[in-house]
């Protein structure tokens, strides 16, 4: 059994080195435990050791695990999500990392509509180009970024990215320097209800160099929980 609060104490320590080595303040960096496969009771395992954000990328999962923590935990979907399954999310989740598509932000507007609130999202980017993966390309990256900035129930928060996997994470650098350098960018086209506040980037064997080229919030699931379990 994985000891959780060796795992996240490990993390943290890398967490405030790497801050270190660039010059930030740590507390600008949040750490998100992907919990995705690991039952309730690791959740609540991490919560009492004093993790409080977790990531899910299964909107079916996510919701039956929902009902089973009694902690009051905040939750990220940082999953591929399909326009029809976003209506169980307004309410549940604080941050969807995960918006690559005009059709799906459009169907968090509506249901954000619902409840007469704004839905805080992250646009997705697929900067290797590979087409395994979602997000928006580079190229139109502006283009959807005007056409979301319309829509009045959804606050864009910043960028998201998941690189091509490499064993060297310094490999990796360069994916998230552009990321940022988007961000800056696009944060300069002063778009209403867009902000390029969050950087999501870096997971378990990167997540340091993604902090060191400006990620505000790591994505980290194996190095706190162990492997993951068959769904």
């Amino acid at each position: 059994m994985m000891d959780i609060a060796a795992n996240l104490a490990r993390i943290h320590a890398a967490i405030a080195a790497a801050c270190a080595r660039c010059g930030r303040d740590p507390a600008t960096v949040r750490l998100v435990a992907v919990s995705k496969t690991h039952p309730a009771a690791r959740v609540e395992e991490a919560y009492t050791a004093g993790q409080t954000c977790f990531g899910e990328s299964y909107v079916q999962e996510f919701l039956a695990k929902a009902e089973l923590v009694k902690v009051p935990v905040t939750w990220h979907f940082i999953g591929h999500l399909q326009s029809n399954k976003v209506r169980g999310l307004p309410g549940r989740v604080a941050l969807i990392h995960s918006v690559d598509r005009l059709s799906l932000a459009e169907e968090i507007d509506r249901q954000w509509e619902k409840v007469g609130t704004r839905a805080e999202v992250l646009i997705e980017v697929n900067l290797g180009d590979e087409a395994s993966k979602s997000g928006v390309a580079e190229a139109t990256l502006v283009p959807l970024l005007r056409r979301l900035a319309r829509l009045p129930h959804l606050c864009i928060r910043g960028l998201m990215t998941l690189p091509p996997y490499l064993a060297d994470p310094e490999a990796v650098r360069p994916y998230f320097r552009r990321l940022r350098e988007l961000a800056t960018q696009l944060d300069a086209l002063a778009l209403p209800g867009v902000r390029m506040d969050e950087l999501s980037m870096g997971m378990s064997h990167d997540f340091t160099v993604a902090i060191e080229e400006g990620a505000t919030l790591v994505r980290v699931g194996t190095a706190i929980f162990g492997e993951r379990a068959a769904r």
